[in-house]
């Protein structure tokens, strides 16, 4: 089972690796893109992906049914961080992380079709291109680089993507979904009394009951502080997926598919193990 390692998965996460509730998977941690890549060699059999991912290569995937990580409004942890107003960066680079492909995609987007820009964009490490000589003009962080880095003295200019979506679409923007391995449950490794579904649905409904508990085990290092932390979980992020989530992925397939930037639009298909 993949597990993306950011702190925005911890609540579903935490019951599962503190045996909580009792399972039978082996745990594996990665940024998105490495478990994508895990996923398509048959590496892992569940796992955390990027919508993205799922939207380029549906035919690999059954999705996990009412389970996301997305956001209605302010994520906090996907951003584009700028030294000047979004609206003058005609012509300029962005540094985009190598870790993901969906806020990157979503930064595509808003930058054809919502800002109207013709930008570049280069691919590398964010945080080591800020301590060297020529640092970006702006740059997209995501995950807990993001949050560590999103008052960042030099780069005063902030658009946090999933807000931008909310307020280019009215829609909620889903990041990333949890997929079953079609070929894995082909090959019959999952019965109703190991549903991956059951079991990480368990998990996000007792991390959010207990929240204090989840609280306490984030504020370890982290750059928010707990007040931070609870507007973070309970605000900034939505882990259902509902009508208005199913909504708004949709309508990022068909720009994107619009764009050739994905074969084609896909249909959601969730995963049964009856």
């Amino acid at each position: 089972m993949g597990r993306i390692g950011f702190l925005n998965v911890l609540p579903i996460y935490h019951p599962l690796e503190a045996g909580i509730l009792p399972h039978d998977y082996e745990i594996v941690a990665g940024p998105p893109a490495i478990l994508n890549n895990m996923m398509a060699r048959g590496e892992l059999h569940v796992s955390s992906c990027s919508c993205f991912e799922y939207g380029a290569r549906p035919e690999r995937y059954y999705l996990i049914d009412d389970l996301s990580i997305g956001s209605h409004g302010s994520v906090m942890s996907v951003l584009l961080l700028s030294r000047r107003p979004v609206e003058e960066l005609d012509g300029e680079t962005i540094l985009i992380s190598g870790e993901t492909h969906t806020s990157v995609a979503l930064l595509k987007l808003l930058m054809l079709d919502r800002y109207r820009l013709n930008v570049r964009f280069e691919t590398g490490p964010v945080t080591p291109a800020l301590r060297g000589t020529t640092p970006p003009t702006a740059f997209l962080a995501i995950g807990d680089e993001a949050l560590r880095l999103r008052s960042h003295p030099d780069y005063p200019f902030r658009v946090d993507l999933a807000d931008a979506w909310r307020d280019w679409t009215g829609l909620p923007f889903i990041f990333g979904l949890w997929v079953v391995s079609r070929q894995a449950a082909e090959a019959g490794l999952f019965t109703p009394e190991n549903d991956p579904g059951v079991l990480m649905r368990a998990g996000r409904d007792w991390g959010l009951r207990h929240m204090d508990v989840i609280l306490d085990l984030t504020g370890h290092g982290c750059p928010l502080n707990r007040d931070e932390l609870i507007t973070y979980y309970s605000k900034g992020l939505t882990y259902s997926l509902g009508t208005e989530e199913q909504r708004g992925l949709m309508l990022f397939y068909e720009k994107l598919a619009g764009h050739g930037m994905i074969p084609r639009v896909p249909e959601l298909a969730f995963f049964s193990a009856r």
